[in-house]
């Protein structure tokens, strides 16, 4: 393959990337505005080091925020300078930091094959670890505890520290449960996501040679949107910099957005007092969006004291002013988007997937779902339920975590009755108290299930067979490809033919699932062809919501605005517009907080390309009563000659069918009470058990003494109240 040299390299930037790109020598801070080519510029830089021979591939580390972005970016860097990419390190924090505790994790005292615990696994850690300590669940829920836990590792305080600064029930039962559980991970040779990170930090900082063999590996680092670094990746970044100081950290800080995940904008307002030698670029040319969208976004992010200063600019054309709609209700909101989408895919030639719909919280999707079915507008969600955490992905994945690593608990108390197998929760009980009593893993008391008191003869066997099926595909795991061996476990394990006796229409959908795991092995064991499984289940554990988004799927994308960052579409709704929606009621009583909120609407809006819509609701129906709000007060920070107004009465014929059968079906579903007594044309009269807002509309569960209950779709359930 032939590769660019350096001049045709830098022939692809404007001034200011070139300037950022070629500047190697110490601390670089580059600011990158929306749309003015971050990626680029990181990328060429990183292409650059190698082909003028400035750095070994080797010693160049890239961190990313999603898996996504680290494959695009060894691709372009790949066709840019050919072969020589595959020895850079790129990746996202948590992947890089797995790879180095792949190779040193037993300093700490786990093992290398080590498995990474999601979220899931991490709650059903907590939970265990509560019910062990005999703890109030109803008075601290483990969700809160996990978070707190969470909260804790992002600001690097400990278990043992925690414990030391708790002062109420509360802190002091969070200690108790952080470090039992830190405990029991240890225990199944498991980490957490931020484990991966905190462990990379304390080898670091408890073994300094092993600190100094990679800071002189990596001789050049370079960090994207570093405005979205949390304490613990700065603390990583400023260990692995600390001897060359060739660090270029790339970022915006008017597109900080995540602090309620742990993100410190500190990190980048302040890196030139972390680093006083360092050069400082600006990119301020936009090349996505139109003069009036830009215009627009400037004047909403001017507002927020202490940023970076910055304008965009741009050659584009003016382009077309802001569409702002309040409509008098939701509903009548929902149904003007569904009609322009409509109108823009048929009279100006968009296609749905040019087009998005952003919001606030996931919550408000509900009323567009609705109409978008009702008009005939395809759609998608990104960020509803993730494919891995689906219950069969995630049975399955247990299954291939527990062959790597026996000591792993958790995995096998998912799968050890999972399809049935007759070894139910008294067995287990009986078990897992055995494990306790002798100190021993909880698969050992499985494999000795013959000298533990209370498991009867027949529970006995089916423990027996379970050994030996497991300690052959354990054998298997070595010999076999990996999408042939992933085949075998759903096979030999009976969890296929369970879902194929099923025969139902979700166990259909489950299989399907299934067999996209299939595929997704299969792509990477082309893709990596020397991994193995462990690679692969760090992938899966590793992926991030986003990685899964698909741009070339002909549907509108409706997600959340946070999800919406590193996007650009042609065409952007944001809706929601209220003040209490978007800003977020919990977030307009903190200064903080609404400076955020300003640069969460400056992201969306710096989203679109060619057309921005803003839109919002006088009223909205919340938990079933009536709410008013005003308008948001960001649509004030947008001058009015950048915004054309939209009267509700200019909608089309095909606005005002939608909003009539929207209030229709909501009507419909207002003349229905739990108790009445209906009468179907197929089943006969049966009792309303339930009435509930599906993604088509009102939905009416009813107990037919014929053929018991069934959900039905009232719009068109051919059924009326009797008596």
């Amino acid at each position: 393959m032939s590769t660019r040299n350096e001049r045709s390299i830098l022939a692809e930037l404007n001034p200011e990337q070139r300037e950022a790109a070629l500047y190697f020598d110490g601390p670089l801070l580059i600011l990158a505005g929306a749309g003015s080519g971050k990626t680029r510029v990181l990328t060429y830089r990183v292409a650059l080091l190698v082909a003028s021979g400035r750095a070994d591939p080797g010693r160049i580390l890239a961190i990313t925020f999603t898996n996504k972005a680290a494959e695009e970016m060894r691709g372009r860097i790949h066709r840019l300078v050919g072969p020589r990419a595959a020895a850079i390190w790129i990746s996202t924090f948590h992947a890089a930091c797995a790879r180095i505790l792949r190779r040193e994790a037993e300093r700490l005292g786990y093992g290398r094959n080590f498995v990474i615990y999601d979220d899931e696994d991490q709650l059903r850690m907590v939970n265990r670890v509560m019910r062990d300590l005999d703890m109030d669940v109803k008075r601290f829920p483990p969700r809160m505890v996990r978070a707190m836990i969470e909260k804790a590792k992002i600001d690097m305080v400990d278990a043992e520290e925690y414990g030391r600064r708790a002062q109420d029930d509360l802190t002091k039962t969070v200690s108790a449960v952080y470090r039992s559980y830190q405990e029991q991970l240890l225990k199944n040779n498991a980490m957490d996501f931020d484990d991966l990170l905190l462990n990379t930090i304390a080898l670091f900082e408890l073994y300094p040679a092993v600190l100094e063999h990679y800071q002189e590996r990596f001789s050049f680092i370079n960090v994207d949107e570093y405005q979205d670094t949390n304490p613990s990746q700065y603390r990583l970044v400023r260990l692995l910099s600390g001897k060359h100081r060739n660090l270029c950290v790339v970022g915006d800080d008017d597109q900080g957005i995540y602090s309620w995940r742990g993100a410190d904008l500190r990190n980048i307002l302040e890196f030139e007092r972390d680093f006083p030698e360092a050069k400082v670029v600006r990119l301020e040319r936009n090349y996505r969006s139109t003069r009036t969208i830009l215009e627009a976004a400037n004047h909403v992010v001017s507002r927020i004291a202490g940023r970076k200063d910055k304008r965009l600019w741009t050659d584009r054309e003016e382009g077309e002013p802001i569409r702002y709609l309040f409509a008098p209700s939701g509903s009548e909101e929902a149904a003007f988007v569904a009609s322009e989408i409509n109108r823009l895919v048929e009279e100006r030639g968009y296609r749905h997937r040019d087009i998005a719909v952003f919001y606030r919280t996931n919550a408000q999707s509900r009323p567009f779902e609705e109409v978008f079915l009702r008009a005939a507008v395809p759609y998608k969600i990104v960020g509803g339920f993730k494919f891995y955490e689906r219950k069969e992905v995630k049975d399955v994945l247990a299954y291939l975590k527990f062959l790597l690593n026996p000591t792993d608990g958790i995995s096998l108390r998912r799968i050890i009755n999972e399809p049935r197998r007759g070894i139910g929760e008294t067995t287990l009980a009986y078990l897992e108290n055995y494990s306790r009593k002798e100190g021993i893993p909880l698969w050992e008391a499985v494999r000795r299930a013959g000298e533990v008191r209370g498991v009867g003869a027949a529970a006995r066997r089916k423990l027996g067979e379970f050994v030996e099926l497991m300690e052959d595909l354990s054998r298997r795991m070595e010999e076999k490809p990996l999408p042939d061996f992933l085949r075998e476990v759903l096979e030999r394990t009976g969890y296929l033919e369970a879902l194929r006796r099923e025969g139902t229409f979700e166990a259909e959908g489950r299989l399907e699932n299934l067999e996209e795991l299939l595929g997704a092995a299969a792509e990477f064991f082309a893709a990596h062809p020397g991994e193995g499984l462990d690679a692969f289940l760090e992938r899966t554990s590793l992926v991030a919501e986003i990685d899964l988004y698909d741009e070339e799927e002909g549907a509108v994308t409706l997600m959340t605005l946070h999800n919406a960052k590193g996007l650009e579409f042609p065409v952007v709704f944001i809706v929601g517009m209220e003040d209490g929606v978007f800003p977020h009621v919990r977030c307009m009583d903190s200064e903080a907080s609404m400076e955020e909120e300003r640069r969460l609407f400056y992201v969306g809006v710096t989203r679109a390309k060619d057309l921005l819509y803003l839109t919002g609701a006088a009223t909205r129906s919340q938990y079933g009563d009536l709410r008013v709000s005003p308008e948001s007060r960001f649509i004030k920070d947008i001058p009015p000659r950048y915004l054309e107004v939209v009267s509700s009465f200019q909608w089309d014929r095909e606005g005002a069918r939608l909003t009539e059968a929207v209030y229709r079906a909501e009507a419909l579903a207002a003349s229905f009470r739990v108790g009445d007594r209906v009468l179907h044309e197929v089943w006969g009269e049966g009792m309303v058990t339930a009435i509930s807002r599906g993604r088509s509309g009102p939905e009416i569960t009813v107990n037919f003494p014929a053929v018991g209950e069934k959900l039905l779709l009232l719009e068109y359930a051919p059924i009326r109240k009797v008596g």
